[in-house]
């Protein structure tokens, strides 16, 4: 995939509704053309996005697509940026009465994109420890992941640092034991429902478990299920001072990625904001990962900060 050149932000060329692909994950992602439009329709100008009178539509930088993390009242604002797909919490789509999400899917339905992944997947229920319990976790997660499917998902991040801490004086090998049956579990649900799992890494000031990629990668290749995989997140990767090099060995396992400034948790806008910026970036390119980049910037303004930073990434993945 190519940018367009001229004035203006970057815009995409789109391959059209209908394709397949192999990607960095060594997977098969087969794109339904009930899921996915056209994109083309979003070049130039695309109003009435929050405040603004227009908004110039930006759109894929080579094989990667971008997403954001935003809640669902902020679905058309990310339309209007030109996002090829929208992320929002899975437990908020839980959450929803009946009629509040047959809304929401139908706004989603309605629009060029769709929510190709899902984080905050566990809120509640306890993964880990003393609590579990095992129907009501898998009751949960047919019901969500349904729900999720309806309007686009592909990828469930399972980052759910509270469900999955290990209580103080519990058995770690217990808690793993717990957290490998989980992911089998959760695994066998994403295989009926069309979808992936990507165990995230957390840093230790929100989770005492699986913090880095290189325990993630560990962990899902010990679940040894086809639907359980990683998603490698640049904010926590940097906040525990990993390697990037990490995600070359992780390459066929990656299904997914997110991202922030580390200072601040910010929107990233400069090349220059990190000294790792360009190393993460330049072994994304050379593993020639094909799917999803989130934004997940929860210190910042998709109004104010869109602009810089989808300039910025178009320019970290052209290299």
């Amino acid at each position: 995939m190519s940018l367009v050149a001229g004035k203006g932000p970057p815009v995409r060329a789109s391959r059209g509704p209908n394709h397949s692909y192999s990607g960095s994950s060594g997977l098969l992602c087969s794109v339904d053309s009930r899921l996915f439009r056209d994109k083309m329709t979003r070049r130039g100008v695309i109003a009435g996005a929050a405040g603004s009178a227009a908004i110039k539509a930006y759109g894929r930088v080579g094989s990667v697509e971008l997403g954001v993390c935003e809640p669902a009242s902020h679905f058309e604002q990310a339309v209007a940026f030109g996002f090829d797909y929208y992320e929002p919490e899975a437990s908020e789509i839980a959450a929803m009465d009946d009629g509040a999400f047959a809304q929401f899917k139908a706004r989603v339905l309605r629009s060029p994109i769709r929510c190709k992944a899902f984080r905050s997947f566990i809120r509640t229920l306890k993964i880990v420890g003393g609590d579990v319990r095992p129907d009501d976790l898998r009751a949960y997660m047919n019901r969500t992941m349904a729900r999720c499917r309806e309007v686009g998902c592909e990828v469930m991040v399972f980052g759910s640092g509270g469900a999955r801490n290990v209580p103080p004086g519990f058995p770690r090998e217990r808690a793993m034991d717990q957290l490998r049956s989980f992911l089998r579990d959760a695994g066998d649900a994403a295989r009926r429902h069309g979808m992936m799992i990507g165990i995230e890494q957390l840093r230790k000031e929100e989770s005492n478990v699986i913090n880095t990629v290189g325990e993630a990668l560990a962990l899902s290749r010990e679940v040894a299920h086809p639907n359980v995989r990683i998603i490698v997140d640049f904010y926590h990767l940097r906040k525990t001072n990993e390697n990037p090099d990490v995600m070359w060995e992780a390459r066929r396992e990656i299904v997914h990625l997110h991202f922030a400034n580390p200072s601040g948790r910010v929107w990233p806008k400069r090349p220059e904001e990190d000294p790792e910026y360009r190393h993460f970036f330049r072994i994304v390119r050379e593993m020639d990962y094909r799917r999803g980049l989130t934004i997940e910037a929860p210190n910042g303004s998709m109004e104010k900060d869109a602009e810089a930073s989808l300039h910025f990434f178009a320019e970290m993945l052209a290299g």
